[in-house]
């Protein structure tokens, strides 16, 4: 296992993540893929929007930037335009990344802009209360929508699939060495890479749906995946977690993988 800590400002420590929050288990992987493809720290940025997820930037001795609340692809964009050389990364969430930043976000995929955004869903705003989220399930419980969400939510792979990102993938935090896997193949992409983390908020999310905390969240992510859901469908479901009702199937791995030219900005004469 690498040794991360030469990527982390060991001074911003401790971090401020809640207890159970997977969030810290993406760093991680993303840390080990930066490491397996030998990447240059004065040749990457990461730029942070607003969130619980975007407080990463703050821990990794990168070049690195915080956005206003959404805005972290434009920003990102002018940073990859101004400084092609760079390997730049957004770090963004949910909330900010589907929701005041939407915008943002499918135009920087409908350019094919050569960046990498990785977009940790939580399923909730966990930094500022709670909130109902566009990646809210249906039903589910939030601190605005305590009878449970009414509205439909977002696939984001699929969101960005149609804006016309040329690498689109879904990976889980329960399954951190395919996580990683994805994010280095991602950051070797050439274009605009989307790679969305199913990550968990125990706090919010979790304690508002009964769902358990860190560990037995984990664990429903991992049966989410449509590998395993189908045949672990009837077996009984892990300790403490009132359902016994397998979930889902989530499709993980890459989605979407096309060569298109890249937006530079720059036009031929």
């Amino acid at each position: 296992m690498t040794d991360v800590k030469s990527y982390l400002r060991e001074w911003a420590m401790p971090h401020v993540l809640c207890p159970g929050c997977a969030h810290g288990i993406v760093l991680r992987a993303f840390l080990e893929a930066v490491d397996q493809l030998q990447l240059d720290q004065d040749n990457l940025a990461m730029v942070a929007g607003i969130g619980c997820s975007s407080r990463l930037a703050g821990y990794v001795d990168f070049c690195t930037l915080h956005g206003t609340h959404g805005r972290a692809p434009a920003f990102a964009t002018g940073l990859k335009l101004a400084r092609p050389e760079l390997n730049v990364v957004v770090v963004t969430g949910d909330g900010d990344g589907l929701a005041i930043g939407g915008n943002h976000l499918i135009h920087a995929a409908r350019r094919n802009i050569d960046l990498t955004v990785l977009l940790l869903n939580n399923s909730i705003y966990g930094m500022t209360g709670g909130q109902v989220a566009p990646t809210t399930p249906e039903g589910a419980v939030a601190s605005t929508t305590p009878a449970g969400n009414t509205e439909p939510s977002f696939d984001a792979c699929k969101l960005l699939i149609g804006a016309g990102a040329s690498y689109v993938a879904r990976v889980l935090a329960a399954t951190p060495i395919e996580m990683t896997k994805v994010m280095a193949d991602g950051m070797s992409h050439h274009g605009f890479s989307f790679i969305e983390v199913i990550s968990d908020c125990p706090e919010y999310y979790g304690r508002y749906n009964n769902v358990g905390g860190g560990a037995e969240m984990l664990t429903w992510l991992a049966r989410r995946d449509a590998g395993v859901a189908g045949p672990l469908s009837n077996k009984a479901f892990v300790n403490h977690v009132p359902s016994s009702v397998a979930p889902a199937g989530m499709e993980t791995g890459v989605l979407q993988r096309e060569v298109r030219p890249v937006f530079t900005g720059i036009r031929k004469l």
